[in-house]
């Protein structure tokens, strides 16, 4: 994981706590959520906000396996962003459980931190994905998860992540063929929404 340091205070700052700001000269900024908060507040004209920091928290997954979660807040003028990241290593954009719920600005963090929190144990407590004879299946007929980038510039393919696991479109499609002749819908939710 690399540390990138923030163009405004200079913090080092990790990964996921670091926002790409476009420049008026047509660039980008790299900022931590605290100076990219600052600026937005003021932009947006949000009097008095203070950037909420929450310590890391650890949950148990279905099978009791615990996950780390860091959580970020970013503030998109009448709304705050929490999010919480599982990160997972080597691959930090693409893997993991990742949560989010949108606020207003002006009520108190705890808040909502305790409703993403909620989210987060909800969604945690059901399992997706089990794996048979080595390869992962669906465990039911129902299976959420988030659509990510599979990293290869030259192909535009997508890859998801299931029960915080990263699977291959090839690998998804081959999921699939365990239902082939069946029905199906597609539902895409905005991550803030509960899946």
């Amino acid at each position: 994981m690399t540390d990138n340091a923030c163009v405004r205070c200079g913090t080092v700052t990790p990964p996921h706590d670091v926002v790409s700001v476009a420049s008026p000269d047509g660039g980008f900024r790299l900022l931590c959520s605290r100076c990219f908060n600052t600026e937005m507040a003021y932009l947006a004209d949000v009097q008095a906000f203070e950037h909420p920091a929450f310590t890391s928290v650890r949950l148990p997954d279905a099978d009791g396996v615990v996950h780390e979660f860091h959580f970020r807040s970013l503030l998109f003028g009448d709304q705050l962003s929490l999010e919480a990241l599982e990160l997972a290593s080597g691959d930090e954009d693409r893997a993991g459980f990742r949560f989010q719920l949108l606020g207003d600005p002006r009520s108190d963090p705890f808040e909502l931190l305790g409703d993403l929190l909620q989210k987060m144990k909800r969604a945690l407590a059901v399992k997706h994905l089990v794996e048979d004879a080595g390869h992962l299946v669906v465990a039911e007929t129902t299976f959420r998860g988030r659509i990510e980038w599979d990293g290869n510039e030259n192909d535009r393919l997508p890859c998801v992540v299931i029960d915080g696991r990263r699977v291959d479109w090839p690998d998804f499609g081959a999921m699939l063929m365990a239902f082939e002749g069946w029905q199906f819908r597609i539902e895409l939710v905005d991550p803030s929404d509960e899946a």
